[in-house]
């Protein structure tokens, strides 16, 4: 696993969301719930829609626009069908205002 640097704490305010995209071309999805850092697989397992760019966040659900089904963000779990895979999540860490995803 490879500690990857993504942007300020600052530039993601609660119930903000943004796309951090690896070297390796891997999308992540980082969400500010609430003051706390999350992130995810950044496509649906569903529909392999981005959720950065056409989900909705509400709280700690991110809703695909695709075909409605959810996700929490802070566990990666299904909140609603038709999506039955849960995300992949990633552990985020702030280091002197700078957000870190282990991935």
């Amino acid at each position: 696993m490879t500690t990857f640097a993504a942007f300020t704490a600052a530039a993601l305010a609660p119930g903000e969301m943004k796309k951090l995209v690896l070297p390796d071309e891997r999308a992540i999805a980082i969400y500010n719930v609430d003051g706390k850092f999350y992130a995810t697989d950044d496509l649906c397992t569903h529909g392999e829609v981005s959720l950065t760019e056409e989900g909705i966040l509400t709280g700690c659900i991110i809703e695909c626009s695709w075909h409605f089904g959810s996700f929490d963000v802070t566990t990666g779990e299904v909140v609603t069908t038709p999506c039955n895979k849960n995300l992949l999540t990633y552990t985020v860490s702030e280091i002197d205002g700078v957000l870190h995803v282990d991935a």
